[in-house]
């Protein structure tokens, strides 16, 4: 079994989102291993997309992050990684599919809603920042 991490950002928190996409998770067979709410402080959101820290979107993703409650979960199934992934659908919005996440419910590249790790090394330093 493998573990990774989804983050429901602000914008799926507020839309009252979490029960339906958590339940695409469960439904998939993935089980929750751990869950927590929270809101991040503007040092760990800056520690958790520190690897986009050169990019010009940096300052949105952080200041948009920590904007509000945040449900942070780790997930544990077979191929977690690549499955979550593929699950919730291009980063930006407007290029994912419909029946992902992102397609049936955000509209742009910061807020698309969800997180995912992308790497079982994003997994363990993403996790670390929060749990």
């Amino acid at each position: 079994m493998e573990q990774t991490l989804i983050v429901i950002k602000p914008d799926g928190v507020q839309k009252k989102l979490v029960g339906t996409i958590l339940s695409r998770f469960e439904k998939r067979g993935f089980t929750i291993h751990s869950m927590k709410v929270f809101q991040f402080t503007k040092e760990q959101a800056e520690k958790f997309y520190l690897p986009h820290s050169e990019k010009k979107f940096f300052s949105s993703l952080v200041k948009f992050i920590i904007s509000d409650k945040v449900v942070a979960v780790i997930l544990e199934g077979s191929t977690a990684i690549k499955v979550v992934r593929q699950m919730i659908g291009s980063t930006k919005s407007d290029e994912a599919a419909p029946g992902t996440i992102r397609g049936d419910f955000s509209l742009n590249l910061t807020d698309n809603v969800i997180h995912a790790s992308d790497s079982k090394e994003s997994f363990e330093r993403e996790s670390e920042i929060i749990f």
